[in-house]
């Protein structure tokens, strides 16, 4: 069961939709890149019979509110208050830079239970990364409202897209609605950090079990760099799912249900 959509207000005053399915133990999901709460819908489907999965949307996206200055701080402070409007503690499971500013604010304190980063975007030495003027260049194009151009910048440089592949992207139903969230393409890349750079000292702060999960079909920089960070947490373990990619959350989330449940039970 679903319950109508709720709002929570975040430290600075912002408000935060969610949904909540199921019952049980509360899980919080969040999501990474051009997602909102739906994204994550068929995995709170999933996870639903077992826990309270609660899905929401990140400031700036979806039915929440957002601040003209933005910060990661005010993220994890987001985070913080939709765990305590549905409980005051929780798991939570991140996606990509969902999956960091899920490590970041257990890494802050934030009442969090249990943590699952599935393929956090850190970039091990030896593999291209991401520009560090890149969050500006994106705040660039999107305050001249070529938001078309920033989506294929936030493709091809983050994320490493060739850029003929984007190109075809461009012709898909799925591009307006990626241009639709364009403007909170910087938020992730200011979680992720200049490079994507891994910060072991902030992961071993974290004092919650934590897994890390990768797929072993995802971009070949993301196995190293989900074991270093999983290595850097105190009792960090780490998964690696056969077949999974980085879009499994979403296309098949069926597949995480085990150990998922395994993990939060």
């Amino acid at each position: 069961m679903t319950t109508p959509i709720e709002t929570v207000r975040s430290a600075d005053g912002t408000k935060i939709a969610l949904e909540r399915s199921g019952e049980g133990q509360p899980v919080v999901l969040i999501g990474g890149a051009f997602s909102d709460r739906a994204t994550a819908g068929g995995l709170a489907h999933v996870l639903a019979p077992h826990f309270t999965a609660v899905t929401y949307d990140r400031r700036g996206r979806g039915d929440s509110g957002d601040s003209d200055h933005y910060a990661v701080e005010r993220e994890i402070e987001d985070l913080t208050a939709v765990i305590e409007g549905v409980g005051g503690r929780a798991g939570v499971f991140g996606h990509s830079s969902g999956a960091i500013l899920a490590l970041e604010a257990a890494s802050a304190g934030a009442p969090i239970r249990r943590v699952v980063a599935y393929e956090p975007p850190y970039i091990s030495d030896g593999f291209h990364r991401p520009a560090a003027d890149l969050v500006d260049r994106l705040r660039a194009l999107i305050a001249e409202d070529r938001r078309d151009e920033a989506v294929a910048l936030f493709q091809t440089e983050a994320i490493g897209i060739p850029p003929q592949v984007v190109a075809g992207f461009r012709t898909t139903e799925m591009w307006p609605g990626l241009v639709a969230l364009a403007h909170t393409l910087p938020y992730d890349v200011a979680i992720t950090g200049p490079g994507n750079v891994l910060h072991p000292e902030r992961l071993a702060a974290i004092s919650v079990p934590t897994l890390v999960i990768a797929g072993t079909a995802s971009m070949p920089w993301m196995l190293p760099g989900t074991r270093t960070a999983a290595g850097a947490i105190p009792g960090g373990r780490h998964l690696e799912l056969a077949g999974a990619d980085h879009g499994t959350p979403q296309s098949h989330p069926d597949v995480l249900l085990q150990p998922l449940l395994e993990f939060f039970a």
